[in-house]
Parts: C-alpha cells; structure tokens; sequence
C-alpha cells in the first residue's frame, strides 16, 4: 500500500537563484499549504493499483508532483525520468531526496492514474486561493474556445481501411502464436490493402476510386472472415486467460472496423454525405471529432471552452462532445462560474461566436451589469455596454485571453493530447491547466 507523505521537506532543499527555480519553490509551497489535495490524489492511484504486496512505490506527494513536474516542463516519461536523476531542483520539488529514482513504467502507471475529476477539483482549489489571496476576484470574466487535436493522423476513409487491415493481421498472428498448429489457415492482405490505399490517394476520377475502394473493402471484409475463424478455433482450444485478452481486442476493433466499411459504403458507393456525429476518425482513438472553427482547417481532437479573469488564471474549461456552437455554450460557462464563485460577474467578454440577443438578454437576467462581444452580430454598443469606452475597454480585456491559450498550447502542451483514451485526454488537458495556474499563481501571489 502506498504512504501519501513519507518524506518531510529537508533543510537542504534549495532552488537555484532562476525564474523556473523560484516558480517551483512557490509551487512547491502552495502544495505544502494544501495536503488535503493528497487524499483525491491516493484515492484515485488506490483505485487504478490494488495489488498488496511488493515495493510500496512512489509515495503520492511524489506522484502529484512528478505530474505537475511534467506538464509544467513538457517532459515525456524518459525525460522526466532523466531530470529527476539529473537535476537537484527537480528532486527537491518531486521530494526524491533519498537518492531513489522511480523508473519511466512507474511513473506511467501512478501519473495516469490521476482522474481529470481530481485535476478540476485541484484547480477550483487553485482559483480558491487566487480569491483569497485577492489575486483574482473573478468580477470580470472572460471566455473563448480553442481545439487540442488528438494523436491522430489526418483520417480518410481508405487510410482507416488499411489501419483496420494492419490492426487485424495482428491479431491473427497473435492468435497463431497462442494456437500454433490448431488456428485455421489464413491469408496476409496488408501488402494489397496499402497499394490500394495508396492509389486511391494518387488516383482522380470517381469511378476509378470506386473500383480500387471496392477491391479495398473486400480485402477488409476478407480479413474479418479469417478474424472469426481463429475466434472459433482459439475457443474450443482450450485456452483460458490468453484467450480472453486477445478475445477483449478482437470484441473492441471489430464494431469498429465494421463502422468504417459501412460509412465508406455510404459515402464511395451510395452517395450520401456521411454526418460528422456518425463518423468514425480513428481506430485508435474513437472519441475524436471533427472540429471546423469558421474557415479555418479542419482539427481532430475536442473542442473547448475555457473562462479566465482578470489575473490570466483560467478558471474554468468544458471539454466540448461533438462541435456545438460556440453560441450555445456562452451561457452554460457562466452559469459554471456561478456555481464555483457563489454570483455573477459584473463585467464579461467573449469573442463574436458567441454573441447572440438570446446570450445578451440572459448574461443581464442573471445581473451581469455589461456583456460585450468582440463582434457585434446586429448588436448595439450601447446594448452591451454603459458607455463606448467601456465597450472598448473590455474588447481589449477579452483578447487577454488568447495570450492564454497561446501560453498553454506552446508551453503546457495543450495544442496536443499525447495520452491515450477520452479518460487520459480529459485528464491531459485538466492536468496542463492546473500546472499553468499553478505556477502563474506563483508569480502573480503577494510576498
């Protein structure tokens, strides 16, 4: 069983005289002031580990830590491990002053295991603070929306085809190795399944794609075919926990795949425009939408809506399902920051896609005293805001954001989720968030 702190803070824990030096020293401090972030933390490690014996592992400071450590540095795993080694800072924030260095499959296993409710929850505590502290007040709000793409290629629906082709031929050798001589005979596709993905890719003409799209579903259906006859083979063989594993694989892919067959039947052959809420993007990583913001290029990942304030603090982000109008979203994020902050703002800004009469209307029946837009959509200055110049003032205020998102895309990784899974994606971009507000909240707390 883990210890949530077995190591106390050392006498000769320093920070170099460095800004990222001194931002870890008041992160460091902030977490020290608030232990009871622990219990959320182990509940949830407690929850991913059951076993009971063995080494007891990280103690869960340490995994809090080394979590905040590496979305604050944008480290992979092999970096992290590196800089814990290498760096006395690093040590001495993660508190590995004991000389014991947790290898790249631990630190996996422990950070991944933080849910993305604990991560909101720690940042809700972070903007507590902010208030307390009269760092941020949360009169004055803001909101905007951005995309963090997932860790995908660029999907088409030949290119999906061939993936399914290659994730099934694996299986089948997976499962001549558990059966050997007892799995049926079967034939390897993927070689006719690329040429033809490629050539498709380089051919024009519909009717010329039409055929070679054919040729290539055909191999796909073929290859399920030898899919079923190994199932059947591998369960009357005999063999139990290998067989359930790879059974739980084959169980996964194989709706999949056979939503993408029919959704490039739909498309190829019988002409209809597939709607994005019934596409698939990715075998690997089936949440991903399509997200289109105005005329710009298309992304694949999720949308998002975050709320920040006066200090660049973000207080608030909504990991979005599909791609819904930013429009729709203006007033459920200020009903959020109700609920987090106990009352309205009195001043709020948001960029042009979410300006409607409907949102102007609501935002002053629940007392915000000026909504403004940064495009006015057939709204009236004086509609939004008392005066001109206060409707400059926070149309200026509201492209304070971007420099935030800007910030958590280039610094904090939020342009790219690298985790695997809607679970570890919300949990990737919450993650990205608090390590941001941790060490803004450093810099910006009164001494």
């Amino acid at each position: 069983m883990r210890e949530k702190r077995t190591i106390q803070c050392s006498i000769f824990e320093t920070y170099p005289e460095h800004e990222i030096g001194d931002e870890l020293k008041a992160m460091s401090q902030w977490l020290d002031e608030h232990l009871d972030l622990l219990e959320w933390v182990a509940a949830d490690v407690k929850n991913r580990n059951t076993e009971k014996t063995g080494r007891k592992g990280l103690p869960i400071e340490s995994v809090l830590r080394c979590a905040l450590l590496k979305q604050y540095r944008q480290l992979s795993y092999e970096e992290l491990v590196f800089c814990l080694m290498d760096s006395t800072a690093c040590m001495s924030f993660a508190r590995l002053t004991n000389g014991w260095t947790p290898k790249k499959a631990t630190l996996q296993s422990s950070i991944s295991a933080i849910s993305a409710v604990t991560w909101e929850q720690i940042n809700l505590r972070i903007a507590q603070s902010a208030r307390q502290e009269k760092v941020e007040n949360g009169k004055m709000l803001r909101v905007d929306s951005t995309v963090t793409e997932s860790q995908i290629h660029a999907p088409s629906d030949s290119s999906l085809l061939w993936d399914s082709v290659r994730v099934l031929v694996r299986l089948l050798k997976a499962a001549q190795e558990l059966a050997g001589t007892h799995c049926p005979k079967w034939r390897n596709h993927q070689r006719v399944a690329k040429k033809r993905m490629r050539a498709i890719r380089y051919t024009r003409g519909a009717d010329k794609k039409a055929r070679l799209y054919r040729d290539l579903i055909q191999v796909t259906r073929n290859t399920l075919a030898a899919i079923d006859q190994a199932d059947l083979a591998l369960r009357c063989s005999g063999i139990g926990l290998e067989y359930a594993l790879w059974h739980t694989q084959v169980t996964h892919y194989k709706p999949l795949i056979a939503q993408v067959i029919e959704q490039t039947e739909r498309r190829v052959f019988q002409g209809e425009k597939v709607p994005a809420a019934e596409k698939l993007f990715s075998l690997f990583e089936e949440h991903t939408d399509i997200v289109v913001k105005g005329c710009r290029d298309i992304q694949y990942g999720h949308k998002l809506n975050l709320c920040s304030g006066r200090s660049g603090l973000i207080l608030d982000v909504v990991i979005e399902a599909g791609n819904p109008a930013d429009s729709d979203r203006f007033l459920p994020m200020l009903e959020r920051h109700i609920d987090h902050y106990g009352k309205a703002p009195r001043q709020m800004a948001a960029d042009g896609g979410y300006a409607s009469k409907e949102n102007l209307r609501d935002a002053r029946s629940l007392q915000v005293m000026d909504v403004v837009f940064h495009k006015k959509r057939g709204l009236k200055v004086e509609e939004m805001a008392k005066s001109p110049w206060v409707y400059r003032k926070l149309r200026n205020f509201r492209a304070g954001i971007e420099a935030g998102i800007s910030c958590l895309k280039r610094a904090y990784g939020l342009s790219r989720c690298t985790w695997k899974g809607l679970e570890h994606f919300k949990a990737y971009v919450w993650s990205s968030v608090v390590a941001h507000n941790l060490a803004l909240f450093g810099r910006l707390r009164p001494t």
